[in-house]
């Protein structure tokens, strides 16, 4: 099979890398509100009760200690929006990721990771770009399979962010500036506390006060995006890809 080109493989990983980036470095503080009632905690967890800083802190301990997570939503870098729905646990993740219309899947078992894309990912259709009728032959090869990424290639370590539920998590969790609570509501049908980092200059982020104190909503600073945390502590089934449905180039993608 004809290897695609260096270019094309680098483009990719720059991509996926500056979207990861962008949802760490972009989630470093949060804003919120302000609340009322008699007793606004009656009835809750008591997180409500707490400092914004403790509150963080108790969000990060559970969050850190769950079994798993869903992370959905949009991110907005660089003038560019990205959807995520990405389910995580520590030994490993799954999940997609959309953007122009095109979307790509990623699978990582242990250390072992995967990416899975059609055919225009590969070439750059609808990016402006003629793809050479080498690399249309060997994109189609790889519509539909999972290509096996190698742990000591660069694009290792961009894409596997995505899947690493530690990395994403601290980078919503850690918050910068002055902290400060907001008001009380709902993400869903759980009640929720709202913590604020900088006056909110940097986003917004919802806390349950009904069961265990998980962050629920995270809405990024000037309407860079917003992520939903959902499923905690569910499982889901994590499994290698069989040798019929990857593509497997050894220690190094192709150069050429």
């Amino acid at each position: 099979m004809t290897a695609l080109p260096l270019a094309s493989r680098v483009r990719r990983a720059a991509f996926v890398g500056a979207v990861c980036a962008g949802v760490v470095a972009g989630t470093t503080s949060l804003t919120g509100c302000g609340g009322g009632g008699e007793d606004p905690d009656a009835g809750t967890n008591g997180v409500g009760r707490l400092s914004a800083s403790k509150i963080q802190s108790r969000a990060g301990k559970v969050a850190e200690a769950a079994s798993g997570v869903r992370l959905s939503g949009t991110v907005v870098s660089k003038g560019h929006t990205y959807s995520l729905d990405m389910r995580l646990k520590d030994d490993g993740g799954t999940g997609s990721v959309t953007s122009k219309g095109q979307t790509f899947q990623l699978l990582r078992v242990g250390e072992q990771l995967f990416l899975k894309a059609g055919s225009e990912f590969w070439t750059h259709e609808g990016d402006g770009e003629q793809p050479r009728k080498a690399d249309q032959a060997a994109a189609a090869k790889l519509d539909g399979k999972y290509v096996k990424v190698p742990k000591g290639d660069p694009a290792y370590e961009q894409l596997s962010g995505f899947t690493d539920k530690g990395v994403l998590l601290a980078g919503m969790l850690t918050l910068h500036g002055k902290l400060a609570k907001g008001d009380r509501g709902k993400t869903g049908a759980i009640r929720t506390i709202k913590i604020t980092g900088d006056q909110g200059a940097g986003g917004t982020l919802s806390v349950a006060l009904d069961g265990r104190p998980y962050p629920l909503r995270f809405e990024r600073g000037g309407h860079a995006g917003t992520l939903k945390l959902t499923e905690w502590n569910k499982d889901f089934p994590l499994r290698e890809p069989g040798t019929s449905e990857m593509v497997d180039y050894g220690k190094q993608l192709p150069t050429s």
